[in-house]
């Protein structure tokens, strides 16, 4: 059963942009960490963007740091994913997740899953 609500992905060229949106429930939402996880065909799913949302604590792997910012609208209950710069490489379906922890998250500590959405970067 799908929780949370993802929207934004696409297909762009290589060094163009995309703006990923997570709408949750309010219960769902209140959960201290919240993140961004990706996973590319025949690959596990890694942990890209984390927040922590009572603080705004970041946390982003290595490979997208300096080009992806992670962001919150409490107001709505939507979380966000900035992604500046793309590369071939950061083509995946991403999903939203909630429940888990913001330091190196690891899918199977996060409880709350969105059903995905696909970018795509060309060359």
């Amino acid at each position: 059963q799908v929780q949370l609500v993802e929207s934004g992905g696409g297909s762009v060229q290589v060094g163009g942009s995309l703006r990923l949106s997570c709408g949750a429930p309010g219960y769902i939402y209140r959960s201290y960490c919240m993140a961004w996880f990706r996973q590319a065909p025949g690959k596990e799913r890694e942990g890209v963007a984390a927040i922590y949302t009572f603080g705004g604590s970041t946390y982003y792997a290595d490979s997208v740091k300096g080009r992806f910012t992670i962001s919150q609208d409490n107001a709505k209950n939507t979380l966000y994913l900035q992604m500046n710069s793309l590369k071939p490489e950061d083509t995946a379906m991403y999903y939203c997740a909630a429940g888990g922890h913001c330091y190196t998250p690891v899918a199977s500590d996060f409880a709350y899953w969105g059903q995905g959405t696909q970018v795509t970067v060309s060359s």
